[in-house]
């Protein structure tokens, strides 16, 4: 009786999986942990760019929601480092802000990056590439 059960257990099991070949890599959309070994983004006009730029960070600095604020001679400066993704015809396809511990001012410098845009320079890669920059918001005491 139990030899006949486990004979019909073993034809009502299902058959073993077919193995399949691996799936090919997807280009990833999130940055490497190590950014250092990204290419630099190179901005022509960076100057030009950011001349308004900070006020905004001011404000959120000033409204206590940003502690990353470092006091230079000239007054006060906060940075924000960014990983930029960029499609082999030059777009922009994202933007990853480094965690400073305040939202709003990544996503403020990742906005500037995208205002940008047209002013990005890259070499001609095959393959979506990323890079990193970094953008300083400075103002007066």
């Amino acid at each position: 009786m139990i030899a006949a059960l486990l004979l019909l257990l073993q034809t009502a099991a299902p058959p073993p999986p077919v193995p399949t070949a691996p799936t090919p890599p997807v280009a990833s959309t999130l940055p490497p942990q190590d950014w250092s070994t990204l290419p630099v983004l190179r901005i022509r006009g960076q100057a030009t760019t950011l001349a308004n730029t900070s006020a905004y960070v001011h404000g959120e600095v000033v409204a206590g929601r940003c502690a990353h604020v470092i006091r230079t001679t000239q007054g006060w400066a906060l940075t924000v480092d960014l990983a930029v993704l960029i499609n082999p015809d030059g777009r922009v396809r994202r933007v990853t802000p480094r965690a400073i511990d305040c939202p709003t001012v990544e996503q403020y410098a990742a906005g500037v990056i995208l205002g940008a845009r047209d002013s990005i320079d890259v070499a001609g890669e095959d393959a979506d590439t990323w890079y990193r920059t970094s953008l300083t918001f400075t103002w007066g005491a």
